[in-house]
């Protein structure tokens, strides 16, 4: 469990139902093999600053560390019993196959303990089906083996989790100054360390987001009068995240501080989207934040976004810093203590301007501008890159369907086309206001949808690139012709029809798209690149 909020202080402790053995005996009791069965024949331990867990054969028993924090408080056994069976309700919301109950462990009358025996509760624990640590997300990312298809599993799974979550008006955590109070106590508890974080770097830092703060104040506090802070996970990043048969799962949300918890909805998602782009995997980054913004339209809320991000970072910064300090290996300190300049780094970076331009992909469909506009995407804008509006999808969400239910024939009328390209240049208009770089990815046949989305970047005052995909006839029916779960309902009846319209003038930058795609991907941001 990674803590998401403070950081560590001298813990305090009250044991004396455990006697002068404190917590040892009941770890010593989980920590046998005996206890679990003939099939368990070895116990792996894994300890945190707030938690003991014991991996035995098919189970996985987590007892909360007696401790008190500002942040944190588990020194009475009432408490770890309130703790555990929280973290069980509340993480039942996301991963109710691995969260099996609270148990206690209760002292017999003979003395001994037993496990949910009948006894005295001495101690409590949380008890989960045990799941392989190769299956953990930064696991996944580590080897290589976080595909693109469970990010986009990963961000619908998100998306429900925060469509379902109780919405929390009356937080003191949302708004500007729930945000404020974070990162008030952020940039005092780095000043406490001038060693890793000098004055200077972290005053300027704190001056910026201040600024950054200033400026969506106002959006923050209307966000929270909207519903948008919610009881959400609070710890939202990769070690928090596994797969289990097949999908994922996030689990060991925060249960001990709902001021952590109840946050805004798009403050819980920056925590995954932060982990991600600090481990290099911006593409997976990019994708998610555009399949969660199809679940839930909240593109005005990206104003907050690099605010939101860099606060992660900060977060995470003093956090390594907090556990590097209880480390007695050198080695591990000094490695936590280079994550902890690593995100310090970070934070800066994500505050950094970055103008938004605007990109229309126009062509046939066939052609392919999907695939370059989700190429192109990671790599444009401030992190984790732009905006990827889809006329396809916006059509499915007009008509209030999954993006891969097909529509009937009358959904392409002249009258339903335009509406879908009207939502789809205020979106991008919206995109742009927030900061965002925008690519819009849509047939574009007429010259007056592509004047529509020109003007949108005229009036807005941010640079546009307008680039038309062609390929030979036979190619783009073919590509349509093998198409399988796409948002796309185009036939290659379509495509042939679409071969007979008037185009008007051709002012974009026309791109043969007839070739690999990483070759017109570099093609593409060539143009991009030098377009004046």
């Amino acid at each position: 469990m990674t803590v998401a909020g403070q950081s560590a202080q001298t813990p305090s402790a009250n044991l004396s139902h455990l006697g002068g053995d404190g917590q040892s005996e009941v770890a010593a009791f989980l920590a046998d093999p005996s206890v679990h069965g003939e099939k368990c024949a070895r116990v792996e331990r894994i300890d945190t600053h707030g938690a003991m867990v014991f991996l035995a054969g098919d189970r996985a028993y987590k007892v909360k560390r007696a401790v008190r924090f500002p942040y944190m408080d588990f020194s009475t056994l009432e408490l770890r019993r309130w703790a555990c069976r929280r973290e069980v309700e509340f993480n039942r919301r996301t991963a109710p196959e691995l969260y099996i109950g609270a148990m206690a462990i209760t002292r017999e009358a003979d003395g001994a303990l037993a496990l949910g025996g009948s006894g005295e509760a001495v101690e409590w624990a949380v008890v989960m089906r045990r799941f392989p640590q190769e299956a953990l997300g930064d696991r996944l990312a580590q080897a290589g083996r976080l595909t693109l298809d469970l990010a986009r599993a990963l961000a619908d799974e998100v998306a429900a989790f925060h469509d379902r979550a109780e919405p929390k008006p009356a937080a003191t955590s949302g708004g500007a100054a729930g945000l404020r109070a974070v990162m008030d106590e952020n940039f005092a508890e780095l000043r406490q360390r001038p060693d890793l974080f000098p004055a200077a770097e972290v005053d300027d830092l704190a001056t910026v987001a201040g600024e950054h703060l200033a400026r969506v104040a106002g959006l923050l506090d209307d966000r929270l009068a909207k519903g948008l802070v919610r009881h959400c996970h609070g710890d939202l990043h990769l070690r928090n995240i596994c797969i289990v048969n097949g999908r994922p799962r996030i689990f060991d949300c925060i249960e001990f501080n709902d001021d952590i918890a109840c946050i805004d909805v798009l403050y819980d998602l920056a925590f995954l989207l932060m982990d991600l782009e600090h481990r290099g995997l911006r593409p997976h980054a990019n994708l998610i934040l555009n399949r969660y913004l199809q679940h839930r339209d909240d593109v005005t809320g990206l104003a907050a976004l690099p605010l939101f991000l860099s606060t992660r970072a900060t977060v995470r910064a003093k956090v390594s810093v907090s556990v590097a300090d209880s480390q007695t290996d050198p080695e591990v300190a000094r490695r936590l203590c280079d994550e902890a300049t690593g995100y310090f780094r970070a934070a800066h970076a994500l505050l950094q301007p970055v103008a938004p331009c605007l990109v229309a992909i126009g062509g046939l469909s066939g052609t392919g501008k999907t695939c370059l506009a989700r190429e192109l995407a990671p790599g444009l804008g401030a992190p984790p890159g732009a905006l990827h509006l889809r006329s396809d999808v916006l059509r499915k969400s007009y008509h209030g369907i999954d993006e891969l239910h097909r529509l009937p024939p009358s959904a392409y009328g002249a009258t339903q086309t335009a509406e879908v390209y009207a939502r789809l240049t205020d979106h991008a208009k919206a995109g742009l206001t927030a900061g965002r770089a925008v690519i819009a990815d849509a047939v574009y046949a007429s010259s007056a949808e592509r004047a529509a989305i020109e003007a949108v970047a005229r009036e807005l005052g941010v640079h546009f690139v307008g680039i038309w995909l062609e390929a030979p006839a036979e190619q783009i029916v073919g590509r349509v012709a093998g198409r399988r779960g796409d948002a796309s309902d185009a036939t290659p009846a379509v495509v042939r029809q679409q071969l007979t319209y008037d185009l008007g003038p051709l002012t974009w930058r026309r791109l043969d798209a007839s070739g690999a795609r990483t070759a017109i991907a570099a093609e593409a941001e060539h143009l991009i690149k030098n377009a004046s």
